[in-house]
């Protein structure tokens, strides 16, 4: 054979070879830069922390040793989570544990993306919801830490008491499977519906059995509910949203859960993890700094009632 068709077949390879290569090491290649990811529908995803440990690549977390600082990627929602979490970052540190924060819009991308391995975990949801996401998503995340509790609760719309609540009036609840029952679970505390017999945590709107003033119950995408204000007698928040729609818990809500409700011993905010990440040294580090005294007493400080601390096994 020409031994120039041998040296061009050769280098021909070789070039192959190193593009494979640089396509699968993309994800390195770009540790350290403002991470964005691609959501459904309109929700939105923004990183409001980039440092990464020398070293690290990918989302894989190290354990830590002595003199070594590992990155924990970590999604949130907004408020209080991303919150919360940037007054631990100082604390974690100090410990070896570099936090970085990535914020999400809406409840499916933070669980995608622990199941997926881009994030080491995420602080957004009540184990309720996670159990609820692995069953209907074939996930696999489990329950790190019980961080939380967020009341939920009844907010004015174009009425401010619920004494005032007439035939046909509009309520407008998440229509997510756990929170919409949730919502309906504090309805029924109110006397303004029942529920069927055993509905419990998997209520919907067709598990009212009884109406009598022909509510208008509008099921909205949880971060939209609170939209719906200037068009509804009375909105349902969970806490997080109530807080970024600049409302306050204990100043604003007409009705809330009672913390010995059915719906509060099954609303606990978790620190979720892909499968045997739960005893990760970063992961349990994150966890013990999040429930200690100094974090649940600022937490209790800043929120004033509409996150509650944790204080269950």
């Amino acid at each position: 054979m020409d031994k120039r068709k041998v040296l061009g077949a050769f280098l021909s390879a070789a070039l192959s070879i190193s593009v494979l290569a640089g396509c699968g090491d993309s994800s390195s290649a770009n540790s350290g830069s403002t991470q964005t990811a691609s959501s459904a529908g309109s929700s939105t995803v923004t990183s409001i922390a980039t440092s990464t440990a020398s070293g690290s690549s990918g989302s894989t977390t190290a354990s830590s040793t002595s003199g070594e600082t590992v990155t924990l990627k970590i999604g949130a929602s907004p408020t209080p989570h991303a919150e919360i979490l940037e007054h631990v970052k100082p604390i974690l540190a100090e410990q070896g544990v570099d936090l970085e924060i990535t914020e999400f819009e809406d409840y499916v991308q933070p669980n995608l993306v622990v199941d997926s391995g881009e994030l080491d975990a995420n602080y957004f949801q009540h184990i309720t919801y996670l159990n609820d996401f692995n069953e209907q998503n074939g996930t696999d995340l489990v329950d790190a830490g019980d961080i939380h509790y967020e009341p939920f609760g009844i907010y004015p719309g174009k009425k401010s008491s619920l004494d005032d609540i007439e035939d046909g009036d509009v309520i407008s609840v998440p229509n997510d499977t756990t929170n919409e029952a949730r919502a309906l679970l504090l309805l029924q505390a109110q006397g303004l519906i029942k529920l069927k017999d055993g509905a419990g945590l998997a209520a919907t709107v067709t598990d009212i059995a009884e109406n009598p003033h022909n509510l208008k119950i509008t099921e909205l995408e949880a971060a939209q509910v609170s939209r719906a204000i200037p068009d509804s007698a009375f909105v349902i928040l969970n806490g997080n949203y109530a807080q970024e729609a600049g409302l306050s818990v204990s100043k604003d809500a007409i009705a809330v859960e009672s913390g010995d409700s059915e719906a509060a011993k099954n609303y606990v905010n978790v620190i979720a993890v892909k499968r045997g990440n739960e005893n990760n040294e970063a992961i349990k580090k994150l966890v013990d700094v999040l429930k200690s005294d100094e974090v649940k007493s600022w937490i209790e400080e800043t929120y004033n009632g509409a996150v509650v601390p944790y204080d269950g096994e």
